[in-house]
């Protein structure tokens, strides 16, 4: 591929993200978008289990082999290096589009607030949560981490290094603050049905076990360094005692 073409293919790939991510904030809060997590006719409960836990589980899959170090070895002996990331970007957001159209609603209630204060702090948490996920990807590095620093660097004939680690803002306080974020997100609101406890219960369990995951990934690449990072901050929660003086 050409850098032009590599860096054209590095920006649609970040355009679908932008445009994933920005349907996703509607379909979880039932905001704006055509479809969301309880729209839709209800169909048989077992065949919406199945295939919501279906689509889920391909986007776990695939977050999972493609971040994998192993499989970037690989995949770059087929690809450019410079694309890798916007092709995992690409895969993550065809993915996410996928679910979207074809989920299938639960409808069922298992908890609906009605005052209207509650109602308003749940729908700010959840508000909260998305900032949080969004200024988090900022503080790592938001356009190398979707791809677009790698083709630009390619593009321009820069060397591409991968950005330092560097603990700072809020990743001073916990490890995964995007992950915090999206669990906040999942969980914060004020009517939850089957739907949305099916889609908050399977993502939760993968964010748990990709932390486990990338965490084994950072330990290996940055040594003592992210021993001892881990040593003084908390994985999602700010608990007592384990800041940094």
């Amino acid at each position: 591929m050409s850098r032009i073409a590599c860096f054209v293919y590095g920006v649609f790939a970040y355009l679908l993200f932008l445009v994933s991510f920005l349907y996703a904030v509607g379909f979880v809060e039932s905001w704006i978008v055509p479809k969301a997590i309880n729209d839709g006719a209800p169909g048989p409960v077992g065949q919406a289990v199945l295939i919501d836990a279906l689509l889920l589980g391909a986007f776990a899959v695939q977050h999972t082999i493609m971040a994998r170090p192993g499989f970037k070895r690989w995949f770059t002996k087929i690809v450019p290096v410079a694309i890798e990331r916007s092709t995992f970007v690409l895969a993550a957001s065809a993915l996410l589009c996928l679910m979207f159209w074809q989920w299938r609603p639960l409808p069922e209630l298992v908890w609906h607030v009605e005052q209207p204060t509650i109602r308003a702090l749940l729908v700010g948490l959840s508000v909260v949560g998305w900032g949080i996920v969004l200024y988090g990807t900022f503080i790592i590095d938001h356009f190398d981490l979707f791809g677009l620093r790698q083709v630009y660097c390619h593009l321009r004939g820069i060397p591409y290094r991968h950005s330092p680690f560097v603990e700072r803002s809020l990743y001073r306080v916990i490890r995964h603050p995007l992950m915090a974020g999206f669990i906040i997100v999942f969980w914060a609101t004020p009517d939850m049905t089957h739907s949305h406890l099916l889609f908050a219960v399977m993502t939760t369990g993968y964010v748990l076990f990709g932390i486990r995951l990338e965490e084994h990934d950072l330990a290996a690449h940055l040594g003592d360094d992210y021993a001892r990072y881990r040593a003084r901050t908390s994985m999602l929660l700010p608990l007592p005692g384990r800041r940094r003086s």
